[in-house]
């Protein structure tokens, strides 16, 4: 009866964080979404420890489930990348993409090592 609980209070603070992060991005970088490229490299990173770490369900539940479900996004990244293609900014789209999957697998690989 617990856990949804867990997810919803790490939930409220991953949504929390992921706005800051965004507004603080976004007046450093308009053209770029560095804010949903921060957020997913960094989730991945510490989704990575956390898996690594042996931590118990319920901290798997606030923090993985919970805090990084809503401060990483998916979906935010896509719609991005698609607005990026139809203003033809392909140099763009395609290093936002690189960076966003070959550094966001890396760094979950070297979150999972420093975690164990």
């Amino acid at each position: 009866m617990m856990a949804p609980w867990l997810v919803m209070i790490g939930g409220f603070f991953g949504a929390m964080a992921r706005y800051a992060v965004s507004r603080w991005a976004a007046r450093r970088s308009p053209r770029f979404p560095l804010g949903t490229l921060i957020v997913n490299l960094l989730g991945s990173f510490l989704l990575g420890w956390l898996a690594g770490s042996g931590a118990a369900d319920a901290e798997k539940l606030l923090v993985g489930t919970g805090f990084m479900g809503a401060f990483t996004t998916f979906s935010t990244l896509k719609w991005e990348s698609v607005q990026m293609m139809q203003q033809k900014q392909w140099t763009k789209v395609i290093a936002y993409l690189a960076a966003t999957y070959l550094c966001g697998i890396w760094l979950a690989w070297l979150g999972y090592h420093l975690g164990r």
